[in-house]
């Protein structure tokens, strides 16, 4: 699959500066990232719909969407297939194969900082008492 996906960034690369007119990914680039990114996620929607919907065509086809409209905006943001691949690499070798990075992984890196003493809780009745004293 790899090699596919770096094929079809190649074709993005490539189609980006052809003619908007013909060119949907031109039109894509055009429109810039938000345009893209509201394509992408118009993607990942139908994919859901189509999924809970049991359409497994569908899923099939709208996936393949979903992945040319994420390599546009990977073109569009500067990032490369084997930039993904790297980053799916590095994180199989620290926490094998997972669907997401863990949240505890995330907040493992960053510094520790200790959370300031709580303050008790009191009863609602008991704070409303000493407000009228």
């Amino acid at each position: 699959m790899a090699d596919s996906v770096e094929r079809l960034y190649q074709a993005v690369l490539l189609a980006r500066d052809l003619d908007p007119a013909t060119s949907r990914t031109a039109r894509l680039f055009r429109g810039g990232s938000g345009k893209m990114a509201k394509k992408l996620a118009e993607e990942a929607i139908e994919v859901v719909i189509d999924a809970v919907n049991g359409d497994r065509e569908a899923v099939i086809r709208e996936s393949a969407d979903l992945i040319y409209n994420l390599t546009v905006l990977w073109a569009s943001a500067g990032v490369r297939p084997d930039d993904v691949w790297a980053e799916m690499g590095r994180r199989e070798t620290l926490f094998g194969i997972a669907e997401k990075l863990p949240k505890s992984a995330l907040k493992l890196a960053e510094p520790v900082t200790p959370r300031p003493a709580r303050r008790p809780i009191a009863p609602l009745e008991a704070r409303a008492a000493r407000k009228r004293n």
